[in-house]
């Protein structure tokens, strides 16, 4: 089911309502051998990189500005192959949550992945694609948890320091969808970098090898950003 969920759009949403359910995946269960050898040549000389259990999404609507969202648990290698040979088979996407943060002179702040990681170099914001650590007792999927958790994990930013904003906006692609949340810090953009390379120093696992600042379209441009990243700022600084 994919009822209003349509690839290429930007969407305002009161709510995420996401349930942990039972999915019988066929492109992870029929290709054992293809998604070992794609691992191993991925990960090959990057020992940080862990093939973990991830949630995706299988089932998405969305009814009067509420998402409704049914994920599966999944390898990481299972995802990464299917993502890198073109999303075959079934739509089925990974539904992430981002803190889309924002320093107090109006400049955003992106992470830029360090050399280590599955996608090094690439600048975006703080996320993480949901996991069990994002898994209530009740089956449902806390993605606004998972939004100052990665925030914290990856730049040392503590929930006490930061203004988080109501509701989402969904950038929606072939195989992905952003949850943007916003996220507030009440300093200019040079003090807030400063204050997370620093802290940064201190974490237990340091994801991220620059802070990026970020403070119009133009900026986008100058870095190696997905396009829904360009996609979500050019909706933001232009309704601004």
């Amino acid at each position: 089911m994919s009822e209003g969920v349509e690839n290429g759009t930007i969407v305002r949403l009161s709510r995420v309502e996401a349930r942990v359910e039972p999915y019988d995946w066929g492109f992870a269960r029929d290709n054992a051998e293809r998604i070992e050898a794609h691992w191993a040549r991925i990960s090959a000389g990057k020992p940080a990189m862990f093939n973990g259990r991830i949630m995706l999404q299988h089932r998405a609507a969305i009814r009067d500005g509420v998402f409704e969202a049914g994920y599966f648990e999944a390898d990481y290698a299972a995802f990464m192959t299917w993502r890198d040979a073109g999303h075959p088979g079934p739509v089925i996407r990974n539904g992430f949550a981002m803190a889309a943060l924002r320093a107090n002179d109006g400049a955003f702040l992106c992470g830029k992945m360090g050399d280590h990681t599955a996608n090094a170099g690439k600048v975006y914001f703080a996320a993480g694609t949901p996991d069990r650590e994002d898994a209530r007792p009740d089956g449902t999927l806390d993605l606004a948890g998972s939004v100052t958790r990665e925030l914290g994990e990856e730049t040392g930013l503590r929930v006490e320091e930061l203004g988080v904003g109501e509701g989402w906006t969904a950038v929606i692609e072939q195989g992905r969808i952003a949850f943007m949340r916003e996220v507030g810090i009440d300093l200019p953009a040079e003090e807030a970098r400063a204050l997370m390379l620093e802290r940064m120093q201190h974490l237990d696992e340091e994801e991220l090898s620059d802070i990026v600042i970020v403070r119009d379209l133009a900026e986008t441009e100058k870095h190696d950003m997905p396009p829904f990243m360009r996609r979500y700022l050019a909706h933001i600084f232009q309704a601004g």
